[in-house]
């Protein structure tokens, strides 16, 4: 098991947030979200998912990964 705290750039509404923790929760791994505006706190199990696999659903839901 993992986490992963995440910024996001993009976001500004609760709209965005249930956004992007829709697309999170839909990934085989991801056991535990926790979505605010700019933030996502992931866990996750490694040996399903990587953490580069989180931010492209992010970024497919239309927001930007701030490095």
């Amino acid at each position: 098991m993992a986490d992963a705290t995440i910024t996001i750039d993009g976001m500004s509404c609760q709209h965005c947030v249930m956004r992007v923790k829709k697309a999170l929760e839909g990934l085989n791994g991801v056991m535990g979200t926790n979505v605010s505006v700019g933030r996502a706190e992931v866990s996750f199990d490694e040996a399903k998912i990587q953490r580069k696999e989180i931010e492209n659903a992010i970024v497919k839901a239309g927001y930007k990964i701030k490095e």
